[in-house]
């Protein structure tokens, strides 16, 4: 993937969902001056069975994303790019 493509998808991501993605991090504590989508710049994804699930962070936050669907957000640490099971640090409805 080009930085490029990268920077699309997590646009995509963010820009498809902001007003979930603002509230999850408003709720968490974690909105800080606001939402700036150009701040997020990693993004990590992966199949279990059918769900694909989607990290996507800045230097400061992660969220979480099921399919195009925003979950949960938790402060970024980079432990969570190395786990085995990335989705474990973070909250699923159910």
């Amino acid at each position: 993937m080009t930085t490029t493509t990268v920077e699309a998808v997590i646009h995509e991501l963010m820009d498809l969902a902001w007003n979930v993605v603002y509230d999850l991090l408003l709720e968490r504590g974690l909105l800080g001056d606001g939402l700036e989508v150009g701040e997020y710049t990693g993004i990590h994804s992966w199949l279990d069975g059918p769900v694909r699930y989607t990290v996507v962070h800045s230097r400061t936050v992660a969220v979480l994303f099921v399919d195009t669907r925003p979950v949960d957000a938790i402060v970024f640490h980079h432990d969570l790019l190395g786990a085995d099971d990335p989705k474990s640090f973070f909250t699923l409805p159910g």
